[in-house]
């Protein structure tokens, strides 16, 4: 990690108001990619969205009630059956974000192609999303009803979210037609790797693992030339069993050159594996 001086830590007060700012945004965003693209193209991509986008094209439900009607219920059986109080945030974010499906209800569709509105309507709800747990919150709605089934069940989560949102593709594919069904898969998918993308971010560091005989000297050359810190792990060679302990470095994308360059001017035979590093927090890259 960069050697520096250590940053004053985020204020209590200021991280509260910072975490109630990401719920109310990312709920926001939600609801307008509800609004913009999912519901008037019927994709019925899961959860309670999924819900009131079939029951609004079977019965004209205004949608915003309908997640107001499936959200207060579950956080309160939440409360009750998984004997934990989720608390202001959760909160926050079940009311507020059927408040803006409400509010927005009367806006223009940004497009009626599907296929666009599955693929910009994942990447809204998955942004949305995002934002709002990195505000420690959820918006509620059928993860709760997972994790009811799952403690009851034993059933695991992952399994329990994925029945849950297939069971709400399946039915929008008998309601409106297969191809519904099918964009609403294309939405799921990409809201899930939208959300990964904003909770871990792009992946701009790089992981080395550096196998050298010249251990000394080429940790002694990183802190010099890079100013970054180097861990020492255990190994041992497949091939003789001698211990063969592994220099592991991160830097940024943009110093990664550098590395290799130092790493082959102290060894030109060191073996070098690379990788990317999702998220990197600690003294030299961003605070937690």
């Amino acid at each position: 990690m960069k050697r520096r001086k250590r940053q004053h830590e985020v204020h209590p007060t200021l991280q509260k108001v910072r975490e109630y700012i990401y719920i109310l945004l990312g709920s926001a965003t939600v609801a307008l990619a509800f609004n913009l693209f999912l519901l008037p193209n019927k994709v019925a991509s899961g959860g309670v969205s999924g819900i009131s986008t079939i029951l609004n094209s079977l019965f004209g439900w205004d949608a915003a009630y309908v997640q107001w009607a499936f959200n207060i219920p579950l956080f309160i059986a939440g409360v009750i059956f998984l004997g934990k109080v989720y608390g202001a945030r959760t909160l926050i974010g079940t009311l507020f974000l059927p408040f803006v499906v409400y509010l927005s209800r009367n806006l223009e569709p940004a497009t009626l192609d599907p296929l666009l509105g599955a693929l910009f309507g994942g990447i809204g709800i998955g942004l949305g999303l995002g934002i709002t747990f990195r505000g420690n919150a959820s918006t509620g709605g059928t993860d709760l009803a997972a994790q009811i089934v799952h403690k009851y069940t034993g059933i695991s989560l992952g399994k329990c979210v994925a029945f849950i949102d297939g069971l709400i593709v399946v039915t929008a594919a008998i309601v409106f037609d297969i191809e519904s069904g099918l964009y609403a898969l294309i939405g799921l998918f990409v809201t899930s790797k939208t959300i990964d993308l904003v909770q871990v971010g792009l992946g701009n560091s790089k992981m080395a693992l550096i196998i050298t005989n010249l251990q000394d000297e080429v940790r002694q050359e990183i802190f010099d030339k890079l100013d970054r810190g180097v861990t020492k792990l255990s190994g041992y060679g497949g091939y003789t069993d001698d211990e063969r302990p592994m220099l592991m470095c991160v830097v940024d994308q943009k110093e990664f050159t550098k590395l290799k360059q130092v790493v082959q001017s102290i060894d030109t035979s060191a073996f070098v594996v690379v990788m990317d590093a999702a998220e990197v927090l600690g003294e030299g890259f961003k605070r937690a």
